[in-house]
């Protein structure tokens, strides 16, 4: 690592998390790595998930099924649209598709043999999904016709981290699905985190987990995931100066101002002026406007060059700095950009993992 900039992932703490959330629901796991892992790396997550028995693991696109095939044997489920015509390259790479809309499915070549698929059921989200039992039943007839293996179907709720009373509904909805359709599915899944941690059924045989693997909520769960970085440059700035684009700060006696080597480009982004960083066990204000790859903070004394600065971990959570940004921890993560180190902790020991440079 050439620049002082990095995310750190607790795998022992992931191992941890999923731990609990198979005790919490005693049913088999489907990790969602999706986003790079949510921002975590979806390579040093896979080896985290699979060390603690998951063998299944979802994602968002036909270009993430195709980069995770690339590292393992795993059950890849896509969770988002899959074009029609892309049937063949997922027969080839046993990779598993949703079945979301009745075009789409009768867009799907005549002959699927070898095609894995769970209708998608759209019980209240309203983003892509079947909504109705009549089309769910018509679907797996056409499904089964062009010899597709029909192996699964799943919702997603859309409040179960703040309304479970919604979230009953939608259950019910998919309930009403999956026990009238006439099929007997392999797998049903309806739980993402949070149903997975507070709601309990006994209709569905399978849970997405994803934020959760983090410690997001925390409770019994632990934080996994911690973002750093470390002082560049310290200078005495003068009363009256100002710091940074658009000289949105003046500082209003002597100060010393560090820079740290982090920036919008990196994923803290300009919303963060004002906030505050952990150096030394000080909290210190991020003055001026941040940069496209550096922001300054104001110290309380000199520190010198090499100073780590928490930019959330175990001082400053991520919950804290969303509602700070009036955002989700999953917005935070997630806007972390590739070119930001990862550092995977794994029974006291660390690893470097760089996604777009090498180093050379």
């Amino acid at each position: 690592m050439y620049r002082k900039t990095w995310l750190e992932i607790d795998t022992d703490k992931i191992r941890h998390n999923i731990e609990i959330l198979r005790r919490h629901s005693g049913k088999e796991l489907m990790a969602v790595l999706k986003a790079n892992a949510y921002g975590a790396g979806d390579i040093g997550v896979l080896h985290a998930v699979r060390a603690a028995g998951i063998h299944k693991i979802a994602v968002s696109s036909l270009e993430e099924a195709l980069h995770m095939r690339r590292y393992g044997d795993e059950d890849i489920l896509i969770l988002g649209p899959v074009a029609p015509e892309h049937a063949g390259i997922c027969i080839e790479n046993r990779i598993t598709i949703p079945a979301y809309d009745m075009a789409m499915i009768k867009a799907l070549p005549d002959d699927c043999t070898g095609l894995k698929v769970h209708i998608k059921a759209d019980t209240g989200m309203n983003r892509i999904g079947l909504d109705n039992l009549k089309d769910i039943q018509e679907a797996i007839r056409i499904l089964q016709e062009k010899h597709a293996d029909v192996e699964g179907i799943f919702t997603h709720f859309a409040t179960a981290d703040s309304d479970l009373e919604y979230t009953e509904i939608q259950f019910d909805k998919f309930s009403h699905f999956v026990r009238h359709c006439g099929y007997d599915f392999r797998y049903i899944h309806c739980d993402n985190s949070a149903a997975t941690m507070d709601f309990q059924d006994d209709l569905s045989n399978l849970c997405r987990i994803g934020i959760a693997m983090y410690g997001i909520p925390q409770g019994e769960l632990q934080h996994a995931v911690s973002f750093h970085t470390a002082i560049a440059m310290v200078k005495k700035v003068r009363r009256g100066e100002t710091i940074s684009y658009g000289t949105t700060y003046t500082a209003q006696q002597d100060e010393w101002i560090a820079t740290l080597p982090v920036g919008y480009a990196d994923g803290l982004l300009r919303a963060n002026q004002g906030r505050h960083l952990l150096v030394n066990g000080e909290l210190c204000e991020i003055v001026g406007r941040v940069c496209m790859d550096q922001c300054m903070i104001r110290l309380p004394q000199e520190y010198p060059v090499g100073t780590p600065a928490e930019i959330f971990g175990e001082h400053i959570s991520v919950e804290d700095m969303a509602e700070d940004l009036h955002t989700i921890p999953y917005e935070i993560f997630t806007g972390i950009s590739d070119r930001v180190t990862r550092i995977y902790l794994d029974n006291g020991t660390k690893k470097e993992y760089h996604f777009r440079f090498d180093g050379k």
